[in-house]
């Protein structure tokens, strides 16, 4: 499996790899150092789109939500997001409410829970050990060795997951199998500090039941960037409850996956117009 990239960023001096011992980081992540500075969120974004982990240097390059809204890897900007209450500080900020009403949650030593531990969800448990949480993982096939490879505890079941963690990411494909994982007796599993984060598909969830586990605080909140119907119906809860930090299905929305998408279905349409077609469903 490829190490994930760490970026470091505004190394103007060419000091940070000789500051301090990242040996132990080399042996897990591809390390790259940028020294010029990012002028501008286009070139912020093109500079770490591909990374899991950037260290930055707070009084240097801003990091506004306009740009964590436009990462590839969008998971860890809605866990920060609710942890740091952002929802509500940033309706208080915009109503001249009061300043700084919250007090934010630690992920130090909180547990969290991965659904599917897959390429993405296992750069996301990565990001998690970081920040020096515990993580557990739990899916239909996971196996122990498969957990460890990844540094990561299975769970024994989705309901011992659901139950011990803090967050909890999911990170699966919708099948048969995984449509509705999460249904009204696995919310209310959960502990009433939890935090639900789904990045991956909508109906994995059952939309109905998180509605009112958020209504009724069985938990703290969801980080939502995946629904049962896009665009989200106007009347829809999710645009209006303050526990939900949810963005449009901007997880895989960037100009390399266009890229992709488009020249490959380019590539598709000419071979079958010239009788011989590619990537055939069999």
């Amino acid at each position: 499996m490829p190490k994930p990239t760490c970026t470091i960023l505004d190394d103007y001096q060419g000091v940070a790899l000789t500051s301090a011992d990242w040996s132990a980081v080399a042996r897990h992540a591809e390390i790259q150092v940028r020294r010029d500075r990012l002028a501008s969120e286009d070139a912020l974004i093109e500079a770490v789109a591909g990374s899991a982990i950037v260290v930055a240097m707070r009084e240097r390059t801003p990091f506004r939500a306009s740009a964590f809204a436009r990462l590839p890897q969008l998971t860890w900007a809605l866990i920060l997001g609710l942890a740091k209450h952002l929802v509500p500080e940033s309706t208080a900020f915009s109503a001249n409410g009061p300043w700084q009403h919250t007090v934010g949650t630690d992920l130090k030593g909180r547990q969290l829970g991965v659904l599917g531990l897959g390429k993405i969800g296992t750069m996301v448990a990565r990001v998690g050990l970081a920040f020096g949480m515990e993580v557990a993982a739990w899916s239909h096939n996971l196996t122990p060795e498969r957990a460890a490879s990844a540094g990561v505890r299975l769970a024994p079941s989705k309901a011992s997951l659901l139950e011990t963690s803090d967050v909890v990411s999911i990170h699966l494909v919708l099948s048969d199998r995984t449509r509705g994982l999460l249904g009204r007796d696995d919310l209310r599993r959960m502990k009433p500090t939890a935090l639900l984060i789904n990045t991956s598909r909508g109906p994995i969830v059952d939309e109905a039941a998180l509605v009112t586990a958020l209504r009724e605080h069985w938990i703290a909140g969801a980080g939502l960037d995946v629904f049962d119907v896009e665009p989200v119906p106007a009347d829809s809860p999710f645009r209006s409850l303050p526990n939900v930090l949810a963005t449009p299905h901007l997880g895989y929305v960037t100009q390399a996956n266009y890229g992709v998408y488009y020249g490959e279905a380019a590539e598709d349409v000419l071979a079958f117009l010239t009788g011989s077609p590619i990537r055939v469903v069999n």
